[in-house]
C-alpha cells in the first residue's frame, strides 16, 4: 500500500492502517480494475472509494439510491475540507447546472448522484468533458433483479460506459448472494470479473433466536441481561411507541424512532442515543442507515425481516467495535401467518395498483399526457387518508409503479437553505455602493461563508440573525429581496418527501406492469421470506452457518455461541411434545389466554412451548382470536381430555 494512501487515511480519518480488505479494494481500483467489494455493514466501505478519490486525478462519481444519506455524506466531507457535491431530484434546475459546471471544471473530488440523474441529457453532455477518476456504485445489489432491493434506475449505470470506456467501476454492497454478485458484474458490463470479499463470519457477534409466545416479556429479559446500548427493530410505528413505553415502564431508558416523526425530533432522538443518554432505541427500519455507533451491544428483532439480507445488515449494526455483541430474533407461532400476509400486502392485485396510480394522478392534479419530470411534495399519510386506502398496500403499489419506471419516490429529507451569488464580484461591489442598506448584510454573508460565487452554499438563517443582531424573519426578508433584485439565488430550506413523475400520466388501459416487476419479483420475495422463516425456525444447524451458507460461504464451522450450538443437546422428545400438548389444551379448555398468560401457567422452556403451540396451530386444534388470545377450536373441546 503506497504511503500517500495511508497519509490520506491518517490526515482525514485519523486511522493508522486500513481494516480487513480496504487496502486490497483501493489497490484494485487504483489499478483501474472493475471490482465488486463485498464488505459487511460497518466494514468501512466508504473509505475504499473516498481515499483513492482524494489520491487520484479527476472526480469520483458515487452512485447511491438514498438522498438523505447522500446529503449526510457530502456535509460530512465538507466539514473535513474535502470538496464534494450531490446531484439529485431535490435540486433546482439552476443548482444542478452549477454543480455540473463545477464538476466539469474539476471543482470536486467526489460527486454523489442518484442513478436517475444518469439519464439526464445535461448531465451526459457535461460528463463527456469531465475527467472522472472512477465510478463507485454503493448498494450495488440494487442493480440485480435477483436481489432483495432491485431498482430499475440502476440499470442506467452501465450506459455511461460508452462515455468513458477506460474508467473503472467499483461496486459495493454489504449483502449479496453468489447469484447477485454474478449479476452485478453482468449488468455493469465488467471488462473482467473481479470480486473482493471479507469473511462474513463475525466472531464477536452471537446470533440468537428465541422461540416465544410473549415477545414483550422476553424483550425485557434480553435488555436486562445485556449491558450497554441497543436497537430494537419493529415493523410498525405503533409498535415502536408501544414497546418503548413498556421498556420505560420496566425502568429502562428507552425511546422510539420512525419516519413519521418530524426531522428535528428524529435528529434529537438519534443524538441522545448516540450520546448514550438513551439506552435502547425501538425503531422501524428508518433508523440505522448512516448511524455510525461502534459500541452497540445488542440488536433485537421483534418482527421478522423480509429477507436474510435485511436481517444480516440490521443485525450487523451490533458490535462494530469488535467486542462481544448479540443479534437476537424473537419468533413465535404467529410469525408464519404474518409473513403470508406480508406477501399479499407487498404485492397488491394489479387492479389495485392501477387504481392507486389513477388516484395519485388525480390527487396531484396531473392531467393525462402531463407531469413528466415534475416533482411534487408528497405525504403518503395525506394521500391514503384522502382515498381511504390501506397505507401498507398503497405504499407497496407506489413502489411497484416506481419499479416499473413511472414514478420516483424520495423519502423525507432535510434541505438546508442555499444561497448562490448570481452576479460577478465587481457588479456586487457597485450594487453595495448604490444600496447601502444591504451592504452590512452582504459583508456578513461573505464573511460567514465561502464559495458563494461558484456554488450553492448551505446557510443558516438563525446563525446569521444572531451575528447581525436581527430576527430570523428579518434575515429571511433580506434574502428574498436580494433574490428579487437578481443579486442572489435563494432557496429556502424545507423538510419534505417528494414524488417525481418520470413519465407523463397514462390512461388506465395503458398502465403496464411487467412479469419481471410483479410475478417474478413476487416469487423471489416469497423465496426470501421462506429463507427467513427457515433461519428462525430451523432446529438443525448453527444460526451463523445458516446465514453464511445463504450468502454462498460453504467452508463454515459451528460458531459455538448461538442458541442452537448452546442447546443442541437439549431436545424436545415426542413424548414431551404429547404431554405438553395435553397440558396446553387443558388450560385453554377453561378460557382463552394471551401468549404470556399461557407461558406463566406452564412450567417449560419458552422455546418448547412455542414449538408445541405452533404444532397445535398447524393441526388446527387451536387458533388466535381477534383479541390476540389463543383459544381452543370448538371441534376440539370435547371430553377427550
Amino acid at each position: 500500500m503506497q504511503s500517500n494512501y495511508l497519509d490520506i487515511l491518517k490526515k482525514y480519518w485519523g486511522f493508522d492502517e486500513f481494516r480487513t480488505v480496504q487496502a486490497q479494494v483501493i489497490e484494485s481500483i487504483v489499478s483501474a480494475k472493475d471490482t465488486v467489494a463485498l464488505m459487511p455493514t460497518g466494514g468501512g466501505k466508504s473509505i475504499t472509494f473516498q481515499v483513492p478519490a482524494l489520491a487520484m486525478d479527476g472526480t469520483c462519481l458515487v452512485i447511491t439510491p438514498l438522498i438523505s444519506l447522500m446529503n449526510d455524506q457530502v456535509e460530512r466531507l465538507k466539514k473535513m475540507n474535502i470538496k464534494a457535491a450531490a446531484i439529485h431530484s431535490g435540486l433546482s434546475q439552476h443548482e444542478m447546472k452549477v454543480v455540473l459546471d463545477n464538476t466539469m471544471y474539476g471543482a470536486y473530488k467526489l460527486v454523489y448522484l442518484s442513478p436517475e440523474r444518469l439519464l439526464n441529457e445535461l448531465f451526459r453532455n457535461r460528463l463527456k468533458h469531465t475527467k472522472v477518476s472512477f465510478v463507485a456504485i454503493d448498494e450495488a445489489h440494487c442493480i440485480s433483479q435477483w436481489g432483495y432491493d432491485f431498482r430499475p434506475s440502476y440499470l442506467a449505470i452501465a450506459g455511461i460506459r460508452e462515455l468513458m470506456p477506460e474508467v473503472a467501476f467499483l461496486a459495493l454492497t454489504a449483502t449479496a448472494t453468489p447469484e447477485v454478485v454474478e449479476d452485478i458484474q453482468l449488468k455493469l458490463k465488467f471488462r473482467s470479473k473481479h470480486v473482493i470479499k471479507t469473511d462474513f463470519h463475525r466472531q464477536n457477534l452471537t446470533y440468537f433466536v428465541r422461540q416465544t409466545e410473549s415477545k414483550i416479556s422476553d424483550l425485557v429479559k434480553v435488555v436486562h441481561s445485556i449491558k450497554g446500548t441497543g436497537v430494537v427493530y419493529v415493523r410498525s410505528r405503533r409498535k415502536a411507541k408501544e414497546f418503548a413505553e413498556h421498556l420505560r415502564h420496566e425502568g429502562i431508558i428507552a425511546d422510539y424512532y420512525h419516519a413519521g416523526l418530524n426531522y428535528d425530533l428524529r435528529l434529537q432522538k438519534q443524538q441522545f442515543w448516540m450520546e448514550d443518554r438513551t439506552r435502547v432505541m425501538v425503531a422501524t427500519n428508518a433508523f440505522g442507515m448512516g448511524i455510525d455507533k461502534a459500541d452497540v451491544r445488542f440488536v433485537v428483532h421483534i418482527d421478522m425481516p423480509n429477507a436474510p439480507e435485511e436481517y444480516f445488515q440490521e443485525a450487523g449494526r451490533a458490535g462494530r467495535d469488535g467486542k462481544r455483541a448479540f443479534a437476537v430474533l424473537l419468533s413465535g407461532s404467529r410469525d408464519k401467518h404474518q409473513m403470508k400476509k406480508r406477501l399479499a400486502d407487498t404485492f397488491p392485485e394489479l387492479d389495485a395498483i392501477k387504481k392507486t396510480y389513477q388516484a395519485l394522478c388525480n390527487y396531484l392534479q396531473v392531467p393525462i399526457g402531463g407531469g413528466k419530470g415534475v416533482a411534487f411534495d408528497f405525504k403518503l399519510s395525506n394521500f391514503v387518508r384522502a382515498y381511504n386506502f390501506n397505507s401498507v398496500q398503497a405504499f407497496n403499489a407506489l413502489k411497484i409503479l416506481e419499479q416499473q419506471g413511472y414514478i420516483e419516490l424520495v423519502s423525507e429529507m432535510q434541505n438546508a437553505s442555499r444561497v448562490f451569488f448570481d452576479i460577478k464580484r465587481d457588479d456586487l461591489y457597485n450594487f453595495q455602493v448604490k444600496n447601502s442598506k444591504f451592504d452590512g448584510f452582504i459583508k456578513l454573508l461573505l464573511r460567514s461563508y465561502t464559495g458563494l460565487f461558484s456554488d450553492y452554499v448551505s446557510v443558516n438563517e438563525e446563525t446569521l440573525a444572531k451575528r447581525a443582531g436581527l430576527t430570523r424573519d428579518m434575515v429571511y426578508e433580506f434574502f428574498v429581496r436580494l433574490s428579487k433584485m437578481g443579486v442572489i439565488k435563494y432557496i429556502p430550506g424545507k423538510r419534505s418527501a417528494m414524488l417525481v413523475f418520470l413519465e407523463e400520466r397514462l390512461p388506465d388501459k395503458s398502465i403496464y406492469i411487467s412479469a419481471e416487476n410483479y410475478g417474478h419479483r413476487k416469487e423471489r420475495f416469497e423465496k426470501r421470506l421462506n429463507s427467513m422463516l427457515h433461519y428462525a425456525f430451523s432446529m438443525e444447524k448453527c444460526r451463523s452457518e445458516i446465514l453464511l451458507n445463504y450468502f454462498g460461504q460453504e467452508d463454515t464451522t459451528p460458531c459455538g455461541h448461538c442458541d442452537y450450538c448452546k442447546n443442541k443437546e437439549q431436545v424436545l422428545t415426542p413424548e414431551d411434545q404429547q404431554k405438553l400438548k395435553k397440558e396446553i389444551l387443558q388450560h385453554l379448555i377453561l378460557e382463552p389466554l394471551l401468549p404470556d398468560e399461557l407461558q406463566r401457567q406452564i412450567n417449560t422452556k419458552p422455546e418448547f412451548l412455542s414449538i408445541v403451540v405452533r404444532l397445535l396451530l398447524d393441526e388446527e386444534q387451536i387458533r388466535y382470536n381477534e383479541d390476540g388470545k389463543i383459544e381452543i377450536l370448538q371441534a376440539d373441546k370435547p371430553s377427550s381430555l
